[in-house]
């Protein structure tokens, strides 16, 4: 095939996949390292699938394999719900920069999320307890500048 890189990762399909492991906040580890299971990709979930999934995933410390769940939803959902699964999936890219140290990208995708989330109808579609997370998003960017808090809780996606 003309125009690829030789060496590339490549799905079945012949798409670019990155097949290194990854680590629990979802960095990339080097080729035959032991890392972390991935969420496999592309998979019809109900929605109900897709917020317990996410929300164990969340509750384990692993954000960015969360995001990856929430963002087939995103991708899969019907135009209506869209910007639900896609403020959610920002939301879950926020806590892992958080995780991993980046203020700046926790701060952008924290405050994007809760933007998202804030156009929303309170209670939110499958139970989301959007108030609850755009309050979370917000609260966590605004503390930032001082750093990471050590007492940073998982989002809780809807009220349990």
């Amino acid at each position: 095939m003309t125009g690829q890189r030789p060496g590339r990762d490549r799905d079945e399909e012949g798409r670019a996949r990155n097949a290194r492991p990854r680590d629990g906040l979802g960095r990339p580890l080097p080729y035959g390292t032991a890392g972390v299971e991935r969420a496999p990709e592309g998979l019809h979930r109900t929605p109900e699938q897709t917020l317990a999934e996410a929300q164990e995933l969340l509750d384990a410390g692993m954000p960015f394999h969360a995001h990856e769940v929430l963002e087939d939803a995103w991708k899969l959902a019907p135009e209506p719900e869209r910007a639900l699964w896609r403020g959610l999936a920002q939301l879950a890219v926020g806590h892992t920069h958080c995780l991993r140290g980046n203020v700046r990208g926790a701060q952008a995708l924290l405050t994007r999320a809760a933007d998202v989330l804030a156009e929303q109808p309170a209670p939110g579609p499958h139970g989301v307890d959007v108030a609850g997370l755009v309050a979370w998003a917000r609260e966590l960017s605004a503390a930032l500048p001082g750093g990471v808090p050590t007492d940073l809780s998982a989002p809780v996606l809807r009220r349990r």
